[in-house]
């Protein structure tokens, strides 16, 4: 039996430090398939997700799941600790080693007190091992226990400082795009002024290499919502491929290099980004651009002289250019709960940057701030 509890918490050691290595220290996509931080998520964000589901406000929903990322983090955190915690415990159970101790003979419960004292590094004396093979042992606890806290310490600012980054370019573009952010106001926005637009492109190819560099490092930023429920990094992500791909069929004038290179890096992150999370391409279902969408996308264009092209080798190659990232951002907005954006906006949408706590503009910038109502999104 203590053979057997000895084997189980040197095992158990070896896979949380392992997993530590590879989520705080290694910078890459781990692809092991067997790995605590991915059974801990799948386990608690599928039924994290299902009580959203039950949530009827947007509002509420969204601020409910807003909680899993960080939550998350710290449930991951305290999962390691309680494990090596548990782990040299098991061990020096196992291995019998005399404490000192007013008792004759110590319980597991001492053991794992013991435990806890010397990873945390609190230093209490009440209880210590009278064994050098027990000294050893905590003294190499103890060291494990420092680092352990130091890494945490320097983990959770590079968190936020990836999270801070990310959410900059997608605040910004809500002027740009709208909110939420679509290729046709995108495009009617930038129509008159392709210099811009190259510039923005260019922004957002760093801004896609950043996000996938970041993000496969540490995929919990994937569970981070951003501040504004109709914002998300996956639907600007997701218009900006939709934008380039409009580019690189033909738009007169329009920076069709950039579109391909900013494509290209966008692309590789959502596709990078759906294998993380193990989620199948699956195209999404009613279609995003119909031809009847696509018939009005081109109308709604044309009416700020933006010219794309209109034939049959033009709509082939934009569906294949759809093919090849829509299935992965579909797939992974249904894992992470988040609605990718229409190609054309929804009727008439104000700007966030438009409201407030006590209504909203309803002219825009060069109209009168008339408050028209109450948003719900800062209210």
């Amino acid at each position: 039996m203590r053979v057997l509890v000895a084997i189980v918490g040197v095992v158990l050691t070896f896979l949380v430090l392992l997993d530590a290595f590879e989520a705080i220290v290694l910078p890459r996509r781990v692809t092991r398939r067997f790995r605590l931080t991915r059974f801990f998520y799948r386990t608690f964000w599928k039924p994290w997700k299902a009580a959203a589901r039950h949530i009827h406000s947007s509002k509420k929903r969204e601020s409910f799941l807003s909680f899993f990322g960080p939550l998350s983090l710290l449930m991951l955190l305290s999962l390691w600790a309680i494990s090596l915690v548990m782990s040299f415990a098991m061990l020096q159970w196992a291995l019998g080693l005399r404490l000192n101790i007013p008792q004759e003979q110590a319980s597991f419960g001492t053991y794992a007190y013991m435990s806890g004292v010397t990873l945390f590094t609190l230093g209490f004396g009440d209880v210590t091992p009278s064994e050098p093979l027990g000294r050893a042992m905590i003294v190499a606890e103890a060291g494990i226990g420092f680092g352990f806290l130091a890494l945490i310490i320097g983990y959770l600012p590079v968190i936020y400082q990836s999270f801070s980054r990310r959410e900059a370019n997608i605040s910004l573009l809500d002027a740009r795009a709208g909110s939420p952010p679509s290729v046709a106001e995108l495009l009617r926005r930038h129509g008159q002024n392709m210099e811009e637009l190259r510039d923005l492109l260019r922004d957002w190819e760093r801004w896609s290499a950043d996000l996938m560099e970041s993000h496969l490092s540490y995929p919990v930023l994937c569970f981070y919502r951003s501040q504004h429920n109709n914002q998300s990094w996956l639907t600007a992500l997701t218009t900006i491929l939709d934008a380039s791909a409009l580019l690189i069929v033909g738009i007169d004038g329009g920076p069709a290099r950039q579109a391909q290179l900013t494509f290209a890096i966008a692309r590789h992150a959502v596709v990078d980004l759906s294998q993380i999370f193990n989620t199948p391409p699956r195209a999404p279902v009613p279609d995003r651009l119909s031809p009847g969408e696509l018939t009005r996308l081109r109308s709604l264009l044309s009416a700020t002289d933006i010219k794309l092209r209109d034939d049959i080798a033009a709509d082939q190659k934009l569906c294949e250019l759809r093919k090849m990232y829509e299935p992965y951002a579909n797939a992974l907005a249904d894992y992470l709960f988040v609605t990718i954006p229409t190609w054309i906006p929804p009727g008439e949408t104000i700007d966030n940057w438009q409201t407030s706590a006590w209504g909203r503009i309803s002219r825009g910038i060069a109209g009168s701030p008339v408050i028209e109502s109450r948003d719900e999104e800062h209210s």
